[in-house]
């Protein structure tokens, strides 16, 4: 006891001979912390207290010292400290609002620290009584709701924020939090709109807002009707849903920046000569020291956002005008690193500057660009488990994405080109390519360039084989758009191509590595398939005739992969071990491939005897294969077309609640006495009327 009350409640020492003096608040509280009721002495004693300034951590300390025993003794006036707070919160006065806001906060976190093993209903009783847990709930949530629409102190709404964020994430995992019950039946939904819709509010506090959505539409989601998700699925007025992409743009803006600041301070250091002076061997290195701290919370919101509210979708492309074309912020950001997840709202300064477009002439950024360059930059290291499931989240909202009609047509509109500057990986054998040099196209060739990026730098030891999975399927839903709509887009699907042969050329030299710890037949199929819908549609999407012939020459020239393949593929099918019937999937899906190259590469050694070539050129190859598809017989393929529309109840529902478990912790933690400082809330309100 006398450490926490030396910390926290001491005011200063005289001789040895007498006790050091203590804070008039400190005295109050322990009164407080006593079996007698301290209004019977003083009947102004709750007045007063509210008066007072706070001193969180003596508070807090003081509940976490008391056993449970002694916490029951005093229950009554734990009670009563709560629903004075709450009537406190209805004075006129903004300083006594302010003391009773920090007060709740302590209590709450003091009570849950010390009842962490018990129920969420043995809290309630000890904060508020069973009796009394309904009212003093209905009277919380409205005085917050009146706090967070009203007019007034910023101040006041960030700290009511702060409290809302303190009472959702005190567990761990905030579907045992008994109390957000009357959070559920109390709603401050409308609240948080009004916050986001209206602009001054949103720059002060749209991150608090829109992270604390984002926690409450995760509240027992798959066990209950959750009002926050039914509230969110139906919003559709334009500003509220512009507001809420902004917050999200500006916070995934800020780590882009963050991340270019860094790898801009490692390439004009000393340790980008010492790279330079030995080669390329500590690339790898270096990329993970430039890494930032990802954004979890901020993408669990544009995920819900996205796969809840149709509406939301079009705020994707939508360009921000308060995103407009900015030099430098005024002041610089602040240095303070972000905690792991990422959970520290962006500095006001931020807040009023964006990313830096790539030239003057471009158009501003959108929120879909600004988040392909983010997850650019977190799919490219996925060691790290944060940034793991940062990638996994990532592909996810791109799937919903790559799923949504509305969403595909902008994707693929002609009429909105983009440059679209994503992280690159370094790698040995690759420059880096230049800025200034990217074409301006639709923005799926920037989804197409982030999963071809993504296949490309990832074949390792520690193989990242649902990640995989997730990006061959955006770029299957993305082909099943264009063979439906017959879109012709103009992309260099010859890079596609080649990641996907090199991809399927590691899964077979890695066979028995693999093996042991994936089906990696799933992912072969995928990728065969993914073939042979162009093969079979690609008619239909690619942009010229020529980009189908190069499908076949790509296809000849690599025919040792797929023979290789074909050869794997028919040993495990043949014998009666665990993959066979895996595997003997991936032999029928690989007949037309075979049918191409068992009826092009007799002509094409034909045509190289006759003409006495030794190595045919890629136009006489091609010339071979123009002349002979009349001849070539194909299998028409069920199915190729289709897909399983994503699903997060049945298949993501532990990914999200262990990703709602870490983003809670790291909220808490964030919450910490400095962010709760009356220093600059008394600023406000400097005189006592």
């Amino acid at each position: 006891m006398a450490q926490v009350e030396k910390r926290g409640g001491l005011l200063r020492k005289s001789s040895a001979s007498k006790k050091p003096l203590k804070e008039k608040v400190v005295l109050m509280y322990d009164e407080i912390f006593t079996t007698e009721d301290p209004s019977k002495c003083s009947p102004r004693f709750w007045e007063e207290l509210f008066l007072m300034k706070v001193n969180l951590e003596y508070l807090e300390g003081k509940l976490e010292s008391l056993d449970g025993e002694e916490l029951m003794k005093i229950k009554d006036n734990i009670n009563c400290l709560f629903q004075h707070c709450i009537q406190a919160l209805g004075e006129e006065h903004p300083i006594r609002v302010v003391n009773a806001l920090q007060t709740l906060c302590a209590l709450i976190r003091g009570v849950h620290q010390k009842n962490k093993s018990t129920s969420g209903f043995d809290i309630i009783n000890m904060l508020m009584g069973f009796d009394k847990a309904e009212l003093c709930m209905k009277n919380l949530m409205e005085s917050l709701d009146s706090l967070l629409c009203a007019e007034g102190s910023e101040s006041l709404k960030s700290l009511c924020l702060k409290l809302l964020l303190c009472l959702v994430t005190v567990t761990d995992n905030i579907s045992q939090n008994t109390i957000l019950e009357y959070v559920m039946i109390n709603s401050i939904f409308e609240a948080i709109l009004q916050i986001l819709s209206h602009p001054p509010s949103r720059r002060e506090h749209g991150y608090d807002a829109v992270v604390l959505l984002a926690l409450l539409v995760n509240y027992r989601k798959y066990e209950s009707v959750n009002p926050y998700i039914v509230k969110l699925s139906i919003v559709d007025d334009e500003a509220t849903l512009n507001g809420m992409g902004l917050v999200i743009a500006q916070a995934l803006s800020e780590y882009n920046r963050q991340y270019k600041d860094k790898e801009e301070e490692h390439q004009s250091g000393f340790f980008s000569a010492l790279t330079n002076m030995v080669g390329s061997m500590f690339i790898a290195d270096a990329h993970e020291k430039i890494s930032v701290q990802t954004n979890e919370a901020i993408l669990l919101a544009l995920y819900e956002a996205v796969h809840l509210n149709r509406n939301f979708i079009t705020v994707l492309a939508q360009s921000h005008p308060e995103m407009g074309l900015v030099t430098t912020p005024v002041s610089p950001a602040p240095t303070t690193p972000v905690t792991p997840l990422g959970t520290t709202p962006p500095s006001s300064d931020v807040i009023s500057s964006v990313e830096l477009p790539l030239d003057a002439d471009v158009q501003t950024s959108n929120l879909l660009i600004t988040f392909l360059k983010y997850s650019s930059i977190v799919m490219q290291d996925t060691k790290d488990e944060h940034r793991l499931h940062s990638g996994k989240l990532c592909l996810i909202i791109l799937t919903c994405i790559a799923e949504d009609q509305y969403a595909n047509a902008f994707l693929h509109d002609d009429n909105m080109n983009f440059r679209v500057n994503l992280h690159r990986m370094p790698m040995r054998h690759r420059k880096k390519a230049a800025d200034k040099n990217l074409p301006c196209r639709p923005l799926v060739c920037a989804v197409l360039d982030l999963m071809v990026e993504f296949i490309v730098t990832h074949m390792m030891k520690e193989f990242p084989m649902d990640l995989y999975v997730r990006c061959i399927q955006v770029v299957h839903k993305l082909l099943c758009y264009q063979k439906k709509c017959r879109v012709r887009l103009h992309y260099t699907w010859r890079e596609l191509w080649s990641a996907l042969i090199n991809l399927l050329k590691f899964l077979m030299s890695n066979e028995t590595v693999l093996l042991a710890k994936h089906n990696i037949f799933t992912l072969a199929l995928m990728i065969v398939n993914l073939f042979n819908m162009f093969i079979t549609y690609g008619d239909t999407f690619l942009p010229t005739p020529s980009s189908y012939d190069e499908l076949y020459y790509e296809i000849i020239r690599m025919h040792q992969s797929f023979d290789n393949l074909y050869s794997m593929v028919l040993r495990l099918s043949t014998n009666a071990g665990q993959w066979k019937e895996a595997a003997s999937k991936v032999t029928h899906a690989l007949v037309n491939i075979r049918a191409i190259i068992n009826h092009f590469n007799p002509k094409i050694e034909s045509y190289a005897a006759v003409n006495h070539i030794s190595q045919l050129s890629e136009e006489q190859v091609l010339e071979v294969v123009r002349a002979n598809y009349d001849t070539l017989t194909l299998k028409l393929q069920d199915g190729l077309d289709q897909y399983e529309r994503y699903s997060e109840q049945h298949k993501e529902a532990a990914f999200f609640k262990e990703l709602v478990r870490s983003i809670s912790t790291n909220v808490r933690r964030n919450l910490a006495f400095h962010t709760l400082s009356q220093e600059v809330l008394l600023k406000e309100f400097s005189t006592i009327s």
